[in-house]
């Protein structure tokens, strides 16, 4: 493998894009990019969803050829190389999905690498299993994993995914990378696992390496500090130190406008009319005991930590996954929520977390994903399709939610996250629901997205709408929300005021650590 030690030089930058430019078909997604990368820093690539990020570090990464312009590491031209060659130079990318082979044990996981470049992509007849477990071993062990057998013959598919995440950086480890490049890593980890991911990638910085984190995370960037290099549009737009920099000035040099800061949620909602009401729900194994209310106009928040139940709080909302006991009316009317349709007919709609694989058809024109909940309404007296009036709902939809699309039968998977995340509500909305439930409604969505996303569920709510935003992006939460319920171990153990609530008592509060200010609570439930 290689040996840092001896093949980096004392000088200049360990990589360095020069002009670098990417054309898909009549799209020009980058346009002469040219940045540095240095040894043992640490770099945010930020911008909106579509902006050129994911094209970047494909070139970087040797999964995509560049057009045209020079690529050089360690101050050789490696302009053109394939993914191996990457590994070879000492570029490890761990991309969302963690590019793990989740059927493979974490030793095989960590250490076949070595061996498959050394083979130039080929592995040998004969796999030395033992070099591949010492190799692993010592990787996991700088990462703070175990190194004992039944760990490292573990399946990966068995294992957390912050757990994993480590797996990914130890496999960086074992490879000596010189740039590590990390796509959105904390997007499905708690601020505990995420506190825990930062201090082994500072490991890596100590012993060289540079890292690169692809984030949409404004406040977290911030917090680990280093350099932002912003795109927009396919440009390098500016490089700044995130830990001066504001969100309003990334903000404006991401989407070239103002966005609005603190809280979207101005006017606090007094005595709202009841709406939703539920009782005593419980579901074996998740969560027990839950009285919740949201009212017409309300916006409440649903939050805590992955194994809280909020998750499936949530899907026993949406007739996913049905309670075992308590009850549930919606404008005073007992519901069957046994099914999503049932919970459709009575006037919930329900925007799943992973729009990708939960929500959207992507192969399908952006006028079917948007209609298909409202078939029945497009429907002539012969029971065809009216297609006129779908394009016109399509349409309609398109404007209102301000979907950036060349029209309606553009394929969904053109679209940026941000669109697609658009289009999944506006299917919902269609249906003109009493009650919105939002899971997750920004994963994976740029700031200007999310001011658009926000503003939406904003108007929503002052039209009489009740939403229910379940979500561990806490302050997303405390922009919109009016009230903030926290489940722990499976019950509600407290509910917020929103207004002037901080962040840190939100996570105490969820963690159940340190002293949470019971201050600004309007209920506090007992933990039985």
């Amino acid at each position: 493998m290689l040996d840092t030690q001896q093949t980096i030089p004392a000088e200049g930058p360990f990589l360095e894009t020069r002009d670098l430019h990417k054309h898909f078909g009549g799209v020009h997604a980058l346009k002469g990019v040219s940045l540095r990368i240095e040894r043992a820093k640490f770099y945010h690539l930020l911008g909106e969803n579509g902006c050129g990020k994911s094209t970047l570090i494909k070139i970087i990464s040797g999964a995509q050829p560049e057009s045209s312009g020079q690529l050089l590491i360690n101050g050789r031209d490696r302009t053109g190389l394939d993914p191996i060659a990457a590994l070879d130079a000492g570029i490890e990318t761990v991309y969302q999905d963690l590019s793990l082979l989740p059927n493979l044990s974490v030793a095989e996981n960590v250490g076949l690498s070595e061996q498959l470049v050394e083979g130039n992509g080929r592995l040998f007849r004969r796999l030395d299993l033992s070099r591949v477990a010492e190799t692993a071993k010592r990787a996991l062990e700088v990462v703070g994993l175990p190194t004992d057998r039944a760990f490292l013959n573990r399946q990966v598919e068995t294992l957390p995914i912050a757990i994993r995440q480590l797996v990914a950086i130890a496999r960086a480890v074992a490879s000596e990378a010189g740039l590590v490049i990390m796509d959105e890593p904390t997007t499905s980890l708690t601020k505990r696992e995420v506190a825990n991911l930062i201090a082994v990638v500072r490991r890596l910085q100590t012993q060289g390496a540079a890292v690169l984190f692809v984030t949409h995370k404004l406040d977290e960037a911030r917090e680990i500090g280093g350099t932002g290099l912003v795109m927009r549009d396919g440009e390098l737009v500016q490089e700044c130190d995130v830990t001066n920099a504001s969100n309003a000035e990334i903000g404006f040099w991401m989407t070239g406008r103002e966005l609005k800061q603190g809280r979207y949620r101005t006017v606090p909602m007094t005595s709202p009319a009841p709406l939703l009401e539920a009782k005593g729900l419980g579901r074996s194994g998740a969560y027990d005991g839950v009285d919740l209310s949201v009212g017409k106009g309300e916006i409440l928040g649903i939050t805590g930590l992955a194994d809280s139940g909020r998750n499936e709080l949530a899907l026993t909302l949406a007739g996913l996954a049905p309670a075992d006991r308590g009850s549930v009316t919606l404008e005073g009317r007992a519901l069957d929520l046994s099914a999503p349709f049932a919970a459709i007919a009575a006037g919930i709609a329900y925007v799943p977390e992973d729009r990708l694989t939960e929500g959207l058809f992507l192969e399908k024109p952006i006028s079917e994903n948007i209609t298909m909940a409202i078939l029945d309404r497009l429907r002539s007296r012969l029971g065809l399709i009216n297609h006129n009036l779908a394009r016109k709902a399509a349409q309609t939809t398109l404007e209102d939610l301000h979907i950036v699309a060349p029209d309606v039968d553009a394929p969904v998977q053109s679209l940026s996250g941000g669109n697609q995340q658009r289009v999944l509500i506006g299917r919902w909305l269609a249906t003109e629901p009493k009650l919105l439930v939002l899971h997750g409604p920004t994963v994976g969505v740029d700031v200007g997205s999310k001011d658009t996303i926000f503003r939406i569920i904003q108007a929503q709510a002052d039209a009489g709408m009740g939403v229910l935003i379940v979500s561990d992006d806490l302050p997303e939460l405390l922009q919109n929300c009016d009230r903030i319920a926290v489940l722990r171990d499976g019950r509600i153990h407290r509910i917020f005021d929103a207004e002037g609530l901080t962040e840190d008592t939100l996570y105490t509060a969820m963690a159940g650590h340190g002293i949470d200010d019971g201050t600004t609570a309007t209920q506090t439930d007992s933990e039985g």
